[in-house]
């Protein structure tokens, strides 16, 4: 069936009244009748029809509510699970080709047979990435810089200084500033070359180098967990009394079994490890399932408690008397206090649900205080007495 919400045309916080108008304004255009044109016009007329009956009960729109946005979670995760796949590739695919490029400067390492000289892993990936490569990857570079190349680094500045026409900063030579001053222009050996500031690399190679960096240093990160599924187990109150084992049907076909435990109650949320979603190169994540307790007959399920109804008699309101109400283990014989309303009730202890520890919840008898079946003359006259003050 269609979203009934989008059958009827109306928001999911609609009113009760909006909802029953919308549904007549529905069903009056689409009655068969008016439509005897169009084949579709009684299966949008059921449609119509069926909308309402979810929508119109409270228990079975809250239901709808929880199962569609259940289904909305699911998808969610099933997108960013596929998307975190997507990634993982991607990353995946960039680290083997890194990988590549460090065996083959292994393998020239090994030609060369430098061994002492070879370049260190991090010297790899600042050549690959960059000279932010390094700072990206969490820890600092320290110069290495040999006294030979501080001799070719002064070479090569003596050379360009001799080529450098006058006044263009000559070894010992002296230039005017714009303001008459004179200024000392002589470079020294020493001074190295200023290095251009390299742009910074976007976050997903900060990624990589630092998962690179990691795997050569031996720190292998744990896998990314996949994200939690969700599902609800439908279980009946005897299940829950009785804490039996029960058998939960996944989207992906896979059949979950797991015993009902004491302290479970509706609502109760029951994690099972391990057995969430599986996708590829990625913890498996857990299956987070919610506990439903289905509408009983004889009781209603509150916490760990369990309240049932009492009807009751006028005379037995007002001086009391014994009762039979039902329980999980049977018929049972309560006392039904004088001068009892219906706005009060009878506990029987240690009848409700188990608790974790070890004790049970109560049976809550609430009472319900019926007239007889036809008028008695009798008890109208008593009561006319009561009303005006006159007492017999």
């Amino acid at each position: 069936m269609r979203d009934p919400y989008s059958v009827l045309g109306v928001k999911r916080d609609a009113a009760v009244d909006e909802i029953k108008a919308a549904w007549r304004s529905k069903a009056k255009s689409l009655h068969p009748d008016h439509n005897q044109d169009d084949p579709s016009a009684n299966r949008r007329f059921a449609e119509v029809g069926q909308a309402y009956e979810v929508l119109k009960d409270p228990d079975r729109r809250r239901r709808y509510d929880r199962a569609a946005e259940a289904h909305q979670t699911i998808m969610q995760q099933r997108e960013g699970a596929r998307q975190a796949e997507e990634r993982a590739k991607a990353a995946r695919a960039k680290a083997e080709q890194v990988m590549e490029e460090l065996a083959r400067a292994n393998a020239q390492r090994a030609q060369a047979q430098a061994a002492a000289a070879s370049e260190a892993p991090e010297d790899i990936v600042e050549r690959i990435f960059g000279q932010t490569a390094e700072a990206a990857s969490g820890g600092g570079r320290r110069a290495r810089a040999t006294s030979a190349q501080q001799a070719h680094y002064q070479t090569q500045s003596r050379a360009s200084q001799e080529q450098a026409a006058p006044g263009q900063g000559q070894p010992g030579s002296r230039t005017t500033a714009p303001d008459g001053d004179t200024a000392d222009t002589a470079t020294t050996g020493d001074e190295a070359p200023a290095a251009k500031p390299s742009a910074p690399l976007p976050l997903q190679a900060i990624e990589l180098i630092t998962s690179l960096m990691r795997r050569i240093r031996g720190e292998v990160p744990p896998p990314e967990k996949a994200p939690d599924l969700l599902a609800s187990a439908n279980v009946s109150l005897e299940d829950v009394l009785k804490l039996n084992i029960v058998t939960l049907h996944l989207s992906d076909e896979r059949e979950i079994r797991f015993p009902l435990e004491a302290g479970m109650t509706d609502g109760e949320e029951v994690r099972l490890k391990g057995q969430g979603l599986r996708l590829a190169g990625m913890q498996r994540g857990d299956l987070l399932v919610t506990v439903r307790i289905g509408r009983d007959e004889r009781f209603r399920v509150e916490g760990h408690d369990l309240h049932t109804a009492l009807s009751i008699s006028l005379e037995d309101a007002v001086l009391g008397g014994e009762h039979e109400v039902e329980t999980p283990g049977g018929r049972m014989t309560i006392s039904v206090p004088a001068w009892s309303g219906s706005d009060q009730y009878v506990t029987v202890p240690g009848l409700g649900l188990l608790k974790k520890d070890g004790e049970r919840g109560d049976l809550i008898v609430e009472l319900r205080v019926l007239l007889w079946e036809k008028p008695d003359a009798k008890v109208i006259d008593l009561m006319r007495h009561m009303r005006h003050g006159l007492f017999v």
